[in-house]
């Protein structure tokens, strides 16, 4: 068993994870960790798969390649040398979502102070929804240290940005 990272980049339409993950359990692939996100007009669908023994990347490409739905899509799959399970600092332990009017810097901002205090940043989501004139970031983050003293400050810096700012935990 061979484990690779699978990318998919294309035109936004339904059905593309349907199309892509139902390829990849009718070749015996295993997904693991796995995202899919609209990007503007497009998608892009990303996972780490085990591979059944034997199977090679070139086959798992041009399966994918071959569903209509993924016409002109750019896939891509390489070699996962990383260990696919996650550490310690993989486990969530708050999610922020920071809101309200786009602002430069923002993002960059967020992740200098989650930087600050050794936060780890496991998944983030960043979206502009123009018909609610708002622009929505979501940290879900690993934070083992000074716990209250992040959260404070990035509170704090969504406040100086004018943004609505909330934490749970997770």
């Amino acid at each position: 068993m061979s484990t690779v990272l699978i990318s998919v980049f294309c035109s936004d339409r339904p059905g593309l994870v349907a199309a892509i993950a139902g390829a990849l359990f009718d070749m015996g692939a295993n997904l693991g960790d796995t995202s899919f996100a609209m990007l503007g007009a497009g998608a892009e669908f990303t996972s780490v798969c085990e591979l059944p023994a034997g199977m090679a990347a070139a086959e798992v490409e041009a399966a994918l390649a071959d569903r209509p739905e993924l016409a002109a899509a750019q896939i891509r799959i390489r070699s996962f040398d990383l260990d696919a399970g996650h550490g310690p600092s993989g486990r969530i332990t708050h999610r922020v979502v920071v809101s309200g009017g786009d602002r430069p810097g923002l993002v960059a901002r967020l992740s200098e102070v989650f930087g600050q205090f050794n936060a780890n940043i496991v998944r983030m989501d960043a979206q502009r929804l123009p018909d609610q004139g708002l622009y929505v970031t979501r940290f879900a983050i690993s934070l083992s240290d000074r716990v209250d003293a992040c959260l404070a400050t990035v509170a704090n810096t969504a406040g100086e940005l004018h943004l609505s700012c909330q934490i749970e935990s997770a």
